[in-house]
């Protein structure tokens, strides 16, 4: 595996090395011992799957506070989408920088969005289909969204987004003092 740092401290995309001839390719999407060797993440708890059917969809800004703080490892599988992770970690030197790329089944890159950061994506396809792996599990009252359109963050998406679901297009701008709230397990 190949990994590129992102230019924000922690996050990498992460490139399958193909190791193929005529017949195709074998490639590893994870290794305990490479991503150890990365100071990434190795154990996850959860893997989940998701399909979304129009182009022009945007799902995000999400994330989930304290001892709930998630790290990710996201891969499409099937179409192409434009993959958003934001800094919203207080002490760090890119608070409030983000990161986009191209995510696709053609091109087989994976994200790993560090715990502390806000993720999002926008589907470049119809049916575009992703799964990721998570290192906590889902907690309700840890979620938080940022407005995927915050000038605070000044996020320059691929296109303008067609459709979201009435949390995402009703999220708030962000506030720190709601992001630094305690939740209760």
């Amino acid at each position: 595996m190949l990994f590129h740092p992102t230019g924000l401290e922690g996050a990498h995309l992460i490139e399958p090395e193909k190791r193929g001839d005529d017949r195709g390719f074998f490639a590893r999407i994870f290794c305990k011992d490479e991503f150890g060797k990365h100071g990434l993440k190795t154990d996850y708890v959860q893997a989940n799957n998701s399909l979304t059917g129009k182009c022009g969809t945007l799902r995000g800004m999400h994330y989930q506070l304290g001892q709930h703080s998630e790290t990710k490892l996201v891969r499409c599988i099937r179409g192409a989408l434009w993959d958003c992770i934001l800094d919203l970690r207080p002490e760090s030197a890119n608070f409030g920088q983000w990161f986009g790329a191209e995510l696709s089944a053609e091109n087989r890159m994976m994200m790993y969005v560090p715990k502390g950061f806000a993720h999002g994506f926008l589907t470049l396809t119809d049916n575009v289909e992703a799964i990721y792996l998570v290192d906590a599990f889902y907690e309700p009252n840890a979620e938080r969204i940022v407005r995927w359109s915050d000038s605070r963050f000044h996020i320059e998406w691929p296109s303008q987004p067609i459709s979201l679901s009435e949390k995402d297009a009703n999220a708030p701008d962000f506030d720190p003092r709601h992001h630094l709230e305690n939740p209760s397990s």
